[in-house]
């Protein structure tokens, strides 16, 4: 991915990097995982053409440092790397995108930080788990049973909420394993992407963190009312790990928010419909391509 690598070191001495790519309004990215470093977002689509696009490497992701400490991947920690690099770059406010777990993360800056953030963009994310959106998850998984990938990729996402995975690599091995499953349909574009991630090394401590000390009892709406910013909310209709009604219980909780429900897409909205994906954010932004 082309850009310019860049860095700042916290006030706790780590050292938390992030990639500028493109040109013109800055757009803070959050990626997703938990535990995926910023290459996972790619340029979101070709948005670099009318943004630069900030894409943070997530604490113990890429070059930023790895916290010894498993709490340390609690949201409060993200939170506070965000506002750190607010004041880095010397921004009172940051627009501010979030994907999947970088969602979560952008949602939990945004109530804590009301007055720091100028618009939101939520993309393929959920505020919560509760029994119903696990039927829902359970449901999109079956819509995919007669893939003749879909009993290798469900046993790997067994494998991985089990937390049966010994270290990065064999986190790495389970999703090479498991990304079908995160597409509407997995086409030749899906699947070129797939290839792209094989060779990005995520974070199993913070995965680990997640699957058995956040997500069991994970619930943000209480938190949403306090956010100000005017917000975009995006979902693929056929995303099993944020489903549709994810996304509307974000949009009914925050004042000022609008829903894009994206037909035919799965978690990756910006691999799979990139120019609804493009236009949707632009439209948002009030941005336009470059000529």
């Amino acid at each position: 991915m082309r850009g310019t690598d860049d860095q700042l070191t916290t006030g706790d001495g780590r050292t938390l990097a992030y990639r500028r790519v493109g040109s013109g309004p800055t757009l803070v990215c959050h990626p997703g995982g938990p535990g995926l470093p910023g290459a996972e977002l790619a340029d979101l689509a070709g948005l670099d053409d009318s943004l630069e696009l900030l894409i943070l490497e997530p604490r113990g992701t890429g070059r930023s440092t790895r916290p010894a400490d498993p709490a340390a991947y609690d949201f409060e920690h993200y939170v506070a790397d965000l506002d750190e690099l607010r004041v880095h770059l010397g921004q009172e406010r940051i627009d501010l995108l979030g994907f999947s777990h970088g969602g979560m993360v952008a949602m939990a800056y945004a109530a804590a930080h009301p007055e720091r953030v100028g618009r939101l963009l939520l993309v393929a994310t959920l505020a919560h788990r509760d029994e119903g959106l696990d039927a829902e998850m359970e449901r999109g998984l079956a819509e995919r049973e007669g893939e003749p990938w879909y009993p290798e990729a469900r046993a790997a996402l067994d494998e991985e909420e089990a937390a049966e995975f010994a270290d990065d690599e064999a986190l790495a091995e389970n999703l090479a394993r498991q990304w079908p499953l995160y597409f509407g349909r997995y086409g030749e574009r899906e699947a070129a992407f797939v290839r792209t991630l094989a060779g990005l090394v995520p974070n199993a401590d913070a995965l680990r963190r997640f699957n058995s000390d956040v997500w069991p009892s994970f619930d943000l709406r209480p938190q949403l009312g306090r956010v100000a910013a005017p917000t975009l909310v995006l979902a693929g209709d056929r995303d099993f790990v944020a489903p549709p009604a994810a996304a509307r219980a974000i949009a009914e909780a925050v004042a000022d928010a609008e829903l894009v429900v994206v037909p035919g897409a799965g978690h990756f909205i910006f691999v799979e419909a990139p120019e609804v994906f493009r236009d949707a954010v632009r439209s948002f932004l009030g941005v336009g391509a470059r000529a």
